[in-house]
């Protein structure tokens, strides 16, 4: 039996490759493609001299360019255009690619989903991505929403041998892989959250069994070496409305599981908006990998509705058409991202839209509306917010404003906002 501190420390280094840092207890995995996210992201590691881990989601960018209209080339030059500009160093930035699998094709038979899955992991690791997280639990068209283990296993072996092969064919260093079948929604849930089912020690057991015996078969049985992670339910979720919270007790039998997976930790999805304390024990569970997208962004756009308003406040003649006005045209125009994932009455539906934890909103910034938008609500705040403004609309950073560690002007407010939501991911996963 290995311990957690053991196992953690092994994967971890593994992950970090020749990087010749401290390691901390865990990691952040940032699953953002914002540029205001992955700025505060990169400032907040020049403070603490870390490195970071930013992963792209299968939906977010792909060899077809995805909801961002980025390829994993061009995500990559993406992140290190603003590396350069906050002073970061490129050389501690781990990219990862998030559910990489059939998920933005199922839809399509399951063959012709999986040609064009294999496509993008080739497309990832080419493009120098290190950590690999393979998500081939869904079902493709005629298939059961879920498959087997032994089908989900079988065809992240399929991914994995591509991988390898690309990273031979490129003379990269071959990535290293986090594998699982119970894995939750990209994005969080859909539904009210009630009593969420953990995986069960023995689920995790066979996980990695028949993920070894696909990966040998399938000649990749070296491979087995650089899976340092598993996705498993640990109870931890967010819905439209609510977020399910880590309750430790209930996860014991599951933790204990690590105990024969020597060299493995476990990465815990949709740890959005949890509080510091529930973060921490997920660490202490041998959680070491921590995932967080929506509620960076939900943060962001809480921080630029409230500037909206403030800047209609400071200019006396309030706009029609503002920045809300403007998203709900957009995403009305455009309902393929939140359409199936908010239900209700029109008025419930427009609200979540807007508000929802899941956050689906944050597929919509791209477009040049959205960004010429907040472009122009800079443009707007050209000068010192009033922090009496600032306590009635951006409460969230008034207290960093009034004790003078934030100036109060509208896109450093912006970055505060969305820096107050990776601060206890930071305090969860430092070295102690």
């Amino acid at each position: 039996m290995t311990s957690i501190d053991e196992n953690r420390e092994t994967a971890l280094r593994k992950l970090f490759g020749a990087r010749n840092l401290l390691l901390p207890r865990g990691i952040t995995s940032v699953c953002s493609a914002h540029p205001l996210v992955i700025e505060a992201t990169l400032k907040r590691a020049v403070v603490e001299e870390r490195a970071v881990l930013i992963e792209a989601t299968c939906n977010q960018v792909n060899q077809e360019g995805g909801y961002t209209g980025m390829t994993p080339v061009q995500f990559r030059r993406f992140i290190h255009s603003i590396a350069a500009k906050t002073g970061f160093p490129v050389e501690n930035i781990i990219l990862g690619g998030d559910h990489l699998g059939p998920n933005p094709w199922k839809k399509l038979p399951a063959e012709e989903a999986m040609i064009r899955a294999e496509a993008m992991v080739a497309a990832y690791v080419e493009a120098g991505f290190e950590k690999i997280h393979l998500d081939t639990s869904m079902g493709c068209a005629g298939e059961p929403l879920a498959l087997t283990d032994e089908l989900t296993a079988s065809r992240a072996a399929r991914l994995t041998k591509t991988a390898e092969e690309a990273a031979h064919r490129s003379g990269l260093r071959p990535p290293v892989y986090v594998i699982g079948t119970e894995v939750p929604p990209p994005g969080g849930a859909t539904h009210a959250l009630e009593e969420l089912e953990l995986t069960t020690a023995a689920a995790a057991l066979k996980t990695l069994a028949v993920h070894q015996a696909s990966f040998a078969k399938a000649g990749v049985g070296s491979a087995m070496e650089r899976v340092i992670g598993i996705v498993v339910q640990p109870g931890v979720e967010f819905g439209n409305a609510n977020v399910a919270l880590y309750r430790p007790d209930r996860a014991k039998d599951l933790i204990a599981a690590l105990g024969e997976m020597p060299g493995t930790l476990f990465e815990a999805h949709s740890t959005d908006y949890q509080p510091t304390e529930a973060l921490s024990a997920l660490i202490d569970g041998g959680f070491a990998i921590l995932k967080v997208g929506p509620g960076l962004t939900f943060a962001m756009r809480e921080a630029l509705y409230g500037l909206d308003k403030i800047a209609d406040v400071m200019s006396g003649e309030p706009r029609y058409a503002g920045l809300a006005v403007t998203m709900e045209k957009v995403m009305i125009e455009h309902p393929e991202n939140w359409a199936g994932h908010y239900s209700g009455s029109a008025e419930e539906e427009r609200l979540q839209r807007h508000f929802s934890y899941s956050d689906r909103i944050r597929y919509y910034w791209p477009d040049a509306r959205a960004s010429a938008e907040v472009d122009k609500l800079f443009d707007r705040l050209q000068r010192d917010i009033p922090e009496t403004l600032i306590s009635q609309y951006l409460s969230r950073v008034y207290p960093a404003v009034v004790s003078k560690r934030i100036a109060p002007r509208a896109r450093e407010l912006c970055l505060a906002a969305i820096d107050t939501a990776l601060a206890p991911y930071s305090i969860a996963t430092a070295k102690k």
